[in-house]
């Protein structure tokens, strides 16, 4: 895609700019290529081009682009905040680029993410800033008179530096009568001036002319340049110089030695004496020319005074001129063509470089671009690039000359955190030259390693009782990547240890792995503690590892032995009863002891501390047990006490001391008055015992006749409603039927009624109705047995009923108390007391008995109330009847 954009200067003009795009195994690189025409001498900062516009730029990214390369760099610089490109210093195209057309530079301008790539072509325009001169300022000419018209003088040529227009356009000879200005050109394009003679010379008349020959170039302003022609007249000249050939063409090869013969000339001239003798001599050589070849002004042999370089002129067009003694000359021309040789190596540059890369880059990532030359030709500018050694690169083949270094297989820092590339750059002449460039290629970390441990599990050791904040293990993780990658930190998860959270026992500091304990541990109650640390890296997203850490917490002799047999309660009486018919290694009893702790802190041995005989007894140091030592004698005391220690293995050891009493008899009496002072601890827990148990009977007894005192007066309160002192009376009335209202005797019945001769006075009436015997009650008489009914009924509800269930359940339960903890107490000594057997069995029955006793009285009790209760509703007869001794009621149901 091609397309021109002019500028608003003057001479300032864009040519064109080209678009390529290059792609890389998937990876797109953007080659553009611009052009601009500038004129020479522009001042510095001048404008160049909108770079960013005219290659489709945008701005933003201009701040990272960079000129890599160029043959001129130095005169453009890259304005990447504007986007433009402005002129750096002075630019002098003659100096630049002679006589070479057209006259320009490149620029290789790099933008990253994504790569791209492009060329800057700035041409040079001449300016008019140089006028024609001619290499002499005097031209001296010899001509003799007998000269003929037509005869020509080479008078050379000027040089102009400028090209094109500017450049030398005619010549000017100012005007004489004699001679005329013929203007010729050579092969190369150089002009020249030739004189030809108009007129016959006449020695007599002027012997000497002075002219000026002109050469003008085309600019604007024009500008020209002058030199002065002096021509002497002579006699008798009348034949010129002729070459062999207007044209030698030699070749030579450009590494040729200083001195190596070129060629020779040849002119001849048929005039005799000095007019025939020739001389030869180059004509308007131009640049370092006159500098490399060198002629023989008599012989014409031209030789090699300087060094050839075929890279920087491939031929050279030398004019010769011949000239006699007599002013004439001949000219002809001398070609050279240099034959390459190959005498230069290739040479790589770096036009970009992206060090460092990352470990994950994917396949065919570009990690450079390279820039190939050879100056020589042909086959001695053909190169090919190789990579050495083999690496996960390779180089692809892009534009002509042109080179990227791209990923061939994938990259691992943790294996290979740099490489040391080596392009080789070898051209194909013969022999082949080669040069090296060498690159450092970092690869930067991605975060794809998790830490790691040595080990799965690791195992650490606390001793109990340790003070909160101890060190117990340090945690180590290596992460194989770099910088933050790298960056281990640690920390708990989320677990419980003993239904608490495990960081209320262990803590860990996230930056070294320090394991700390914060609590102390106490190893009877835990022995060991399984946490879960993870180690987390720095990464971006982060990666982690967890690891199990086993904190097995190690025993401390912080526990005394405890004895569990015999028991040794407070006031309590140990005692075993050993036969005097018993033998040597007699049983007495075996000491059994624990200790908590473990290892060798809980191992226990056994030792007699005191005894009442130690000649009799001894103890198993590690068995425990108490047996004789020798056969137990009729001399031996019956009471006999000894001390046993018992002690763990630890550092520093703990003990505990057991007392045990053994009784050397074969009767339970004798043991009893012998361990008499034994038991009188026990003797007043027995004594309480039974005074509280007497106590509590006593109430019960008293409460029991305190009721039935009550009652027995309540009773006989209401028998003195209807009791007489008096002697009975018998009287037998008809029947009477009750007539009152006090509904106390059941109506549609007759009753028989016995009566004392003083129960007129009574509140009982009789009377006379319709002929039958009807007996009257007083209703005051009424009222009083009502309220008396009424109270005697609430008195047997409440103490009968109630209290007296109540009090004996509690009285049982009270009693039943005191059995039990009485029998628990001595139970405790059971097994070492047995000589009390007959006490406990007697005891014992007895608790039994009251406590049956007391079951049935509350039986009988609530039968009772009950069936009293029925009684003012029950009453289904009532019988008074008159016997000898007296007046008595009798009540049926």
């Amino acid at each position: 895609m091609c397309f021109s954009v002019p500028q608003a200067t003057l001479f300032v003009k864009k040519w064109k700019i080209v678009f390529f795009t290059l792609i890389i195994y998937g990876l797109d690189v953007v080659f553009c290529q611009a052009q601009y025409s500038i004129p020479e001498e522009m001042p510095e900062g001048s404008f160049v081009g909108n770079v960013a516009k005219d290659l489709g730029i945008d701005i933003s990214r201009l701040i990272s682009a960079r000129i890599v390369s160029g043959e001129s760099a130095e005169y453009a610089e890259l304005k990447t905040d504007k986007g433009t490109m402005v002129v750096n210093e002075r630019i002098d195209r003659e100096e630049l680029c002679a006589e070479i057309i057209p006259c320009s530079f490149t620029l290789e301008i790099i933008i990253d993410n994504p790569m791209e790539l492009h060329h800057v072509t700035v041409e040079i325009l001449d300016v008019n800033d140089h006028s024609p001169t001619f290499p002499k300022d005097e031209i001296h000419l010899e001509i003799s008179e007998s000269a003929t018209s037509g005869s020509r003088f080479l008078l050379g040529s000027a040089d102009d530096p400028d090209v094109g227009v500017n450049a030398l356009q005619n010549y000017i000879l100012s005007p004489n009568e004699n001679f005329i200005l013929k203007q010729l050109s050579r092969p190369d394009g150089v002009k020249y001036a030739e004189m030809v003679l108009q007129k016959p010379l006449d020695r007599e008349q002027n012997p000497r002319l002075s002219l000026t020959l002109t050469a003008v170039d085309g600019g604007s302003p024009q500008r020209s340049g002058n030199v002065r022609i002096d021509v002497t007249v002579l006699d008798g000249n009348d034949n010129a110089p002729i070459f062999n050939q207007s044209v030698y063409r030699v070749t030579i090869e450009e590494n040729a030695n200083k001195g190596a013969y070129i060629t020779t000339v040849n002119a001849s001239d048929a005039d005799s004496g000095s007019n025939g003798l020739v001389k030869y001599s180059f004509a308007n050589l131009k640049g370092n020319v006159a500098d490399i070849f060198k002629i023989d002004e008599i012989s014409g042999v031209i030789t090699l005074s300087g060094v050839l370089d075929y890279e920087k002129a491939k031929k050279y067009e030398i004019g010769i001129e011949a000239k006699d003694q007599g002013g004439l000359g001949g000219s002809a021309k001398v070609i050279v063509d240099l034959m390459d040789v190959n005498d230069n190596s290739p040479t790589v540059t770096v036009m970009s470089f992206s060090s460092p890369v990352a470990e994950d880059a994917a396949l065919g990532t570009t990690i450079a671009i390279l820039n190939v030359k050879d100056l020589d030709a042909g086959d001695n500018g053909l190169i090919s690039c190789t990579i050495y050694p083999p690496t996960p690169f390779k180089l692809q083949s892009s534009l002509r000359n042109y080179y990227a270094i791209v990923t061939d297989a994938f990259l691992d820092r943790e294996h290979v955190p740099e490489y040391n590339i080596t392009i080789t750059a070898m051209d194909s002449g013969s022999p082949s030259l080669s040069s090296k460039t060498f690159l450092n290629l970092k690869v930067s970390d991605v975060n794809d390693n998790s830490p790691k441990f040595q080990k799965s599990v690791y195992t650490a050791c606390a001793i109990e009782n340790n003070s909160p904040g101890l060190s117990l293990f340090t945690l180590s993780a290596h992460d194989s990547d770099s910088n933050q990658n790298a960056r281990v930190s640690y920390f708990l998860d989320e677990t419980t240890v003993a239904g608490s959270h495990v960081s209320s026992y262990i803590s860990i500091n996230a930056d070294s792995g320090v394991v700390y304990a914060v609590r102390s541990f106490d190893y009877e109650q835990m022995k060991n503690i399984r946490i879960s640390v993870k180690a987390q890296d720095g990464g971006s997203p982060p990666l982690s590892t967890n690891v199990t850490l086993d904190i097995v917490i190690q025993d401390e002799n912080d526990n005394a032995p405890q004895v569990l047999y015999p028991v040794q309660t407070g006031g309590s009486l140990v005692a075993e009863i050993v036969p005097r018919s018993a033998d040597v290694g007699y049983l007495v009893t075996k000491v059994v002891a624990v200790d908590v702790d473990s290892g060798q802190n809980a191992w226990l041995s056994y030792k007699l501390q005191k005894a009442t005989d130690r000649a009799l007894f001894e103890v198993g140091p590690q068995s425990g047990e108490i047996r004789t030592v020798r056969q137990v004698t009729d001399k031996d005391a019956v009471k006999q006490k000894l001390i046993v220690v018992v002690e763990d293995n630890g550092l520093p050891s703990r003990s505990a001391v057991v007392n045990i009493n053994v009784a050397v008899a074969d009767s339970f009496p004798e043991v009893l008055s012998e361990f008499t002072d034994f038991t009188h601890g026990n003797d007043n827990l027995t004594f309480y015992l039974v005074l509280a148990l007497a106590a509590v009977s006593f109430l019960f007894i008293t409460c029991v006749v305190v009721i039935i005192s009550v009652k027995i007066y309540r009773w006989r309160q209401s028998r003195v409603l209807y009791q007489s002192n008096l002697p009975v009376i018998p009287y037998y009335p008809p029947g009477y039927t009750d007539t009152g209202v006090t509904g106390t005797l059941p109506h549609m019945y007759n009753y028989d009624v016995c009566m004392t001769t003083n129960s007129r006075m009574s509140d009982c009436k009789y009377s006379t109705l319709g002929g039958k015997s009807v007996l009257v009650v007083d209703p005051s008489f009424t009222e009083t047995m009502q309220r008396a009914m009424k109270e005697n009924q609430l008195f047997q509800d409440d103490s009968s009923e109630l209290v007296r269930p109540l009090f004996i359940c509690t009285y049982s339960f009270v009693l039943f108390q005191l059995c039990v903890k009485l029998f628990n107490k001595k139970k405790q000594n059971y097994y070492y007391y047995y000589y009390y057997y007959y006490y406990y069995y007697y005891y014992c029955c007895c608790c039994c008995c009251c406590c049956c006793c007391c079951c049935c009285c509350c039986c009988c009790c609530c039968c009772k109330a009950i069936k009293c209760k029925g009684l003012p509703s029950g009453f289904s007869t009532l019988s008074w009847t008159a016997t000898d001794n007296g007046l008595s009621d009798q009540t049926s149901d």
